[in-house]
C-alpha cells in the first residue's frame, strides 16, 4: 500500500509540476494590444498585421485595442498604468513617444521612466495630398499659392497633436506660408473631408490614403519622408522643394516599465520572425509601409536620440498643443 501510495503521490506531484510549467507558459491567454491612434491610419494598419502574425506563430489571439484622443497621449496612458505581466502591449507611432512630451505640458506618462521598448515594427511613407480639384500640382504651386493667398487653404489633419499635424506646422515653417488646421478624430475622417473637397490639403500616412490615391481621389503633391518612397517611385519628396525638409516616421511595441525580461525578449523574437515573413513584408509594403527590425536595446537608444531632436524640431516650428 506504502509503494503505491508513494506512486500516486509522485504522479500528483508531476502534474502539479506540469500544470505549473503550462501556467508559466507564455501567452497562455489572449493578448491585448493597445493602439493609441484610431483605425484606419498607419499605426492601425501595421497593428493588425503584427497582431495576425504573433496569433498564428504563439496560437494565442493577439486583440488590437484602438484607444485615440489626445494626440496618443490617451492610449498611452492607459497602457503606462497596465499590469506589467506581458497581456497588455502597445504599439504606436513615434510621435505619441518621442514628440508629444515636447508638443504638451503634460502627457500623463513619461516616455523612459513608465515603459520599456520591445523592437521597431515598420516605417511608413507619409505623403502631402490634396483634392483632384486643387490647382497646385506639386509642392512648389502649393507653396506659391500659399503666399498669394494666406490663411486661405486648408489643411486637415488625423487631430490635434498627430504626426500629421506636426508635419502641416513643419512645413508652414519651413516655407514661410500660413495654412489653416482643420482637425479631424482620425486619419480616415480627414482622407473623406479631403475627398469631398471640404478641406483642400492634408498630410497622410499612405496607409490611409494609398488607395484613395490609386483610385484618383486624391493626388500627391510630395513625399514627406527624406527618401522617395517604393510606392510611389515618381513621387518626389518635399525636401526636393524645400531643402533639409523631411522625417521617417517609424512604429514600435513598448510594454509596461516591469515586464519581464523574458517576455520581452521573447516578443522580439517573435517580431523579427513575423517581419521576415512574405506575407507579412507584401501587406506592408502594400499600405506603403516596410519593416524595420531592431533589438529592444537598439529601439531604446533610438528613442533616447529622438526625444532631443523632435524637441528642437518642435520648438523650431512653433508648434503647440496646450
Amino acid at each position: 500500500m506504502s509503494t503505491v501510495l508513494r506512486v500516486l503521490t509522485g504522479l500528483l506531484a508531476l502534474a502539479a509540476m506540469q500544470n505549473a510549467i503550462a501556467d508559466d507558459k507564455y501567452p497562455s491567454k489572449p493578448v491585448t494590444i493597445i493602439v493609441p491612434q484610431a483605425a484606419g491610419g498607419a499605426n492601425d494598419a501595421i497593428a493588425r498585421v503584427i497582431a495576425q502574425k504573433l496569433s498564428e506563430q504563439l496560437g494565442q489571439t493577439f486583440i488590437v485595442d484602438n484607444r485615440p484622443g489626445a494626440g496618443g497621449n490617451v492610449g498611452t496612458v492607459v497602457a503606462a498604468k497596465a499590469k506589467p505581466d506581458g497581456y497588455t502591449l502597445m504599439i504606436t507611432a513615434d510621435s505619441s513617444m518621442v514628440i508629444n512630451p515636447s508638443l504638451y505640458k503634460s502627457t500623463g506618462f513619461d516616455p523612459v521612466k513608465d515603459f520599456q521598448p520591445v523592437g521597431t515594427l515598420a516605417t511608413a511613407g507619409y505623403v502631402l495630398v490634396a483634392n483632384p480639384a486643387f490647382p497646385a500640382k506639386n509642392v512648389a504651386e502649393l507653396i506659391a499659392l500659399a503666399k498669394q493667398q494666406p490663411k486661405k487653404i486648408y489643411i486637415g489633419s488625423a487631430g490635434n497633436g498627430t504626426l500629421n499635424h506636426l508635419i502641416g506646422e513643419m512645413l508652414g515653417k519651413a516655407a514661410g506660408i500660413d495654412l489653416v488646421h482643420v482637425p479631424y478624430k482620425g486619419a480616415s475622417a480627414a482622407v473623406t473631408d479631403l475627398v469631398g473637397g471640404q478641406v483642400q490639403v492634408s498630410v497622410q500616412s499612405l496607409p490611409s490614403s494609398i488607395s484613395f490615391i490609386k483610385a484618383g481621389k486624391i493626388k500627391v503633391l510630395g513625399v514627406v519622408n527624406e527618401k522617395r518612397v517604393p510606392a510611389l517611385p515618381d513621387s518626389p519628396t518635399i525636401g526636393e522643394t524645400v531643402k533639409g525638409f523631411g522625417t521617417t516616421p517609424w512604429y514600435g511595441m513598448f510594454v509596461p516599465a516591469g515586464t519581464p525580461k523574458s517576455i520581452i525578449q521573447q516578443l522580439n523574437a517573435e517580431i523579427a520572425k513575423a517581419l521576415e515573413s512574405k506575407d507579412a513584408i507584401e501587406r506592408l509594403a502594400g499600405v506603403g509601409c516596410e519593416p524595420f527590425k531592431s533589438s529592444p536595446e537598439q529601439f531604446a537608444s533610438l528613442v533616447r536620440d529622438d526625444l532631443p531632436r523632435w524637441a528642437k524640431i518642435v520648438k523650431d516650428a512653433g508648434a503647440t498643443v496646450d
